[in-house]
């Protein structure tokens, strides 16, 4: 291991020590208490339903995108095993517009769980995709499954607390934060191979804006009584996940030997 790889791996054990340092964090009720709850064309909860509608069409396009892009060159990989984390990352967005409308249809601790699954599945790919990139094409793909399970599970371990009345999202936000953590590391740790960085860091800052919506549900809901932030924040989310395929749409390998070096790994 280079002296990169163990500031990654140091500073991953230490956030995860960091965290189980505090108490368990049991899922408030009122997390459920939306500010928007109008009931439209007889849906409840409108809004926040449909608008995870943006989740499905990002997820599609990037499917269709990933499944037909070449393996040499410019809107490509260089490693056809690049494309696999990258295709997981886009059905996990694809499923978030299903497991988030079916929360936001009942909004309760159980139906919660498959608002969180498919996000789940997304971070865990999106890390593996980056690993693949810019540490190795083999160690991303080894990961890819195992970082999945992870994440799964880190949402059926708060559900089991949760039911049994000592609920702990500790697990789930180091699945969820922890990977936003990793992904900037690795970015300011290993050189790129492609193109377009910046898109990577403008993605993970859109979504950072989506946060802030979710934080602000009722103060934007109160300012006009239109849109809440809940449902600004599935818009942004969705947007965030866009920048993503962008990138890979428009981004081409740094250099064509060292691409050359990578498919012979």
């Amino acid at each position: 291991m280079t002296w990169r790889s163990w500031v990654l791996v140091g500073a991953i054990l230490a956030a995860v020590f960091i965290v189980f340092l505090f108490p368990a964090i049991p899922q408030s009720e009122s997390y459920h208490r939306f500010a928007d709850t109008r009931a439209l064309l007889g849906i409840p909860n409108c809004l926040n339903v449909l608008s995870n509608a943006f989740f499905l069409l990002v997820g599609l396009l990037g499917i269709r995108f990933v499944l037909r892009a070449d393996t040499q060159g410019a809107a490509g990989f260089i490693d056809s095993r690049e494309r696999w984390p990258y295709f997981a990352f886009f059905v996990g967005v694809a499923l978030t517009a299903f497991g988030s409308g079916y929360y936001h249809l009942r909004p309760n601790d159980h139906t919660l769980v498959w608002d969180r699954i498919p996000m789940a599945i997304g971070f865990m790919a999106l890390v593996a995709a980056v690993i693949a990139e810019r540490i190795s094409v083999k160690l991303g793909a080894r990961l890819l499954l195992p970082l999945i399970v992870v994440g799964i599970g880190s949402v059926i371990y708060w559900d089991v607390t949760q039911t049994r009345g000592h609920g702990d999202l500790r697990p789930y936000a180091i699945a969820q934060f922890g990977s936003l953590l990793i992904l900037l590391l690795i970015v300011a740790l290993f050189p790129p191979r492609y193109t377009r960085t910046s898109d990577l860091i403008v993605s993970l800052a859109i979504y950072g804006v989506a946060k802030g919506l979710e934080a602000a549900d009722k103060p934007v809901f109160a300012a006009g009584h239109f849109v809440s932030g809940h449902t600004l924040k599935h818009l942004a989310a969705a947007i965030s996940a866009y920048w993503i395929l962008r990138m890979l749409r428009l981004r081409a390998p740094h250099s064509p030997i060292a691409g050359a070096k990578e498919r012979a790994v």
